[in-house]
């Protein structure tokens, strides 16, 4: 990768260092690329006097390996001698005259030159790699033992910058690339959601129809109006998810320095239906009998259709809670379907709500418990404590039913953000089960979980 414009800075100000010092010529070069059993090219990055870099020998210079059998003097204007790098000799390069300099060193071999210390070549030496060469000379007097010391140093510095700025630009060209990758995204999924608009629309449209058509006393009815229903829950996630993915192409076209605007569309994000502030939480009424009653006859329909028997016992005068009635939604339906779809054949399903006071609560603050609970295989013990973690699916990633993973973790998220608490017990708990039938439901597997509401006050 080219050099920064920030590095190249950093290598003048190193090189105005040996300048102070007295060297008459001084020159940062960074290596090309470094292969064994093949010369390594030379690049100048930062030389002092400039004039000296216009010289054709010096527009790319190489460093020879010691593995080739033929080692040429590279480059001329170079003085140094062979490198050892953790036991391994990475170059030789041999000049005979001073780089920068226009007389000819007619009275000095190259030898004489390093032997007399007129100049300095340290290697830019990271993790035995050899990143370049910072070259130093000057020819009143040769370098003592403190200017050589500088040097390593400087060359040090060097290489590590030189490392740092590489590991930037791979950093940025990854996050072009990925920014590409997210805008085709955007656009598939833009794309996709224009074709989900026209089926959904016609499906509620159809659902409507069939519930006009069907009179009160037609088991049927409450079907069609389901569907309507689900049509409609479709129909807000929908907008929710244009809006989330016009936010997020939104913030991926945004310039990096309009930080507060990004800020803006992150909030809008948290704040979106499914992602509740508790102040507005707080501020918030509904009944629990009221967002259950619609998602009952959704479930009632699907365990008769897959052999369950679903029982509810949801008291007449249940208190108002503190919570936002569509994420309220999506949390009990959500655990609703869960019991739905891991249970075989032949289970019963089993949903409780009671308040503080009843015999199945122990909390001392007011609340409502919403407990569903399925005599299916239950939930192995190691899989318990991962149980709300985002994309785990545990042993059931080894079945056929399909998942995400994603259903509990958003549930105990919305749970939180109203000031709520969910639990799970497996086996199943039978405090929460129907107390006239307990000793018919088994205790050795099955699943229970338990939501907490406060309540409105």
């Amino acid at each position: 990768m080219p050099a920064s414009s920030e590095f190249v800075k950093l290598c003048r100000s190193q090189v105005a260092i040996a300048v102070s010092l007295g060297a008459t010529f001084s020159a940062v070069y960074l290596t090309r690329e470094l292969v064994s059993g093949s010369e390594a090219k030379l690049v100048p990055i930062a030389v002092y006097p400039e004039t000296s870099v216009e010289s054709p020998e010096n527009e790319e210079l190489t460093l020879q390996s010691s593995e080739s059998s033929t080692a040429k003097p590279v480059p001329r204007r170079l003085a140094a001698p062979v490198f050892a790098v953790e036991e391994s000799t990475v170059g030789a390069i041999a000049p005979d005259r001073l780089p920068g300099d226009g007389r000819q060193n007619q009275c000095q071999g190259p030898e004489n030159l390093w032997q007399q210390r007129l100049q300095i070549v340290t290697p830019m030496i990271h993790e035995g790699s050899v990143m370049g060469l910072l070259v130093c000379g000057r020819q009143d007097r040769p370098w003592n033992d403190r200017e050589e010391a500088t040097m390593q140093q400087i060359a040090r510095t060097l290489a590590l910058a030189c490392i740092l700025d590489q590991r930037s630009q791979w950093m940025h060209q990854e996050l072009n690339s990925v920014r590409q990758i997210q805008a085709q995204v955007y656009e598939t999924v833009h794309n996709l959601l224009h074709q989900f608009k026209s089926p959904l629309t016609a499906l509620r449209t159809f659902g409507k129809l069939l519930a006009r058509r069907l009179v009160p006393e037609d088991k049927n009815r409450n079907v069609a109006f389901s569907i309507v229903r689900e049509s409609d829950r479709l129909q807000e996630l929908l907008s929710q998810f244009d809006r989330t993915v016009d936010t997020g192409e939104a913030n991926l076209r945004l310039p990096s320095g309009n930080s507060d605007k990004a800020m803006s569309n992150v909030e809008l994000i948290q704040h979106s239906p499914l992602s509740l502030s508790p102040a507005a939480n707080l501020a918030e009424s509904c009944f629990v009998a009221e967002v259950l009653k619609p998602l009952l006859i959704s479930a009632v329909a699907i365990a008769s259709e897959r052999h369950l028997s679903l029982v509810a016992d949801i008291p007449a005068d249940l208190p108002p809670v503190s919570a936002n009635d569509r994420a309220l939604r999506e949390v009990l339906s959500n655990l609703i379907d869960n019991a739905l779809k891991y249970s075989p054949a032949g289970c019963q399903i089993y949903i409780k709500v009671t308040a503080n006071g009843d015999r199945a609560t122990h909390r001392p603050s007011p609340a409502v418990a919403v407990a569903v609970s399925d005599t299916g295989v239950g939930i192995p013990p190691q899989d318990l404590e991962h149980l709300f973690e985002r994309h785990y699916r545990g042993e059931k990633a080894h079945t056929q039913i399909p998942g995400t993973g994603l259903g509990l973790a958003i549930a105990r998220d919305l749970v939180h953000q109203m000031q709520g608490e969910i639990e799970v017990f497996s086996p199943l708990n039978p405090e929460w089960l129907p107390s006239v039938e307990t000793h018919l439901y088994p205790t050795d597997h099955g699943t229970t979980f338990v939501l907490w509401l406060p309540l409105n006050q």
